[in-house]
């Protein structure tokens, strides 16, 4: 029980200490996901394409470096305009709130996510 009742406080300790939960990304990642888009520019089909073009923005956003994260806002923000699903808006408005709350932009994040979650009450339960 002890144990327990420890747990509840050392996570409660966490949330109200703002610690940053969100996984980091490295550059070896994200030269081997620029690599996947270049390859497949190079004769991929446009669905491929698309996915790593997403997977490209996840590893930038979650980046340590602030010049990748602005990289990742900016082809999120493009891509976004695309977006033919409201799965695909969800996911690129989540991932524009990441980049943008670990670039300092907390209310913009806050925005985002909002708007994410009109989106995300578009699904059925």
């Amino acid at each position: 029980m002890e144990a327990k009742i420890g747990k509840f406080f050392e996570s409660v300790g966490a949330f109200f200490g703002g610690g940053d939960q969100i996984p980091w990304c490295d550059r070896d990642v994200i030269a081997g996901c620029e690599k996947e888009v270049a390859d497949a520019a190079n004769g991929g089909s446009e669905e491929h394409k698309s996915e790593c073009i997403m997977r490209l923005s996840w590893a930038l956003v979650h980046s340590r470096q602030a010049e990748d994260i602005q990289r990742g806002i900016a082809m999120l923000e493009v891509s976004l305009a695309s977006s033919s699903s409201p799965l695909q808006k969800k996911e690129k408005l989540y991932l524009l709130a990441v980049g943008y709350y670990r670039s300092g932009e907390y209310g913009k994040s806050r925005q985002l996510v909002e708007q994410c979650l009109e989106v995300w009450s578009l699904f059925p339960a």
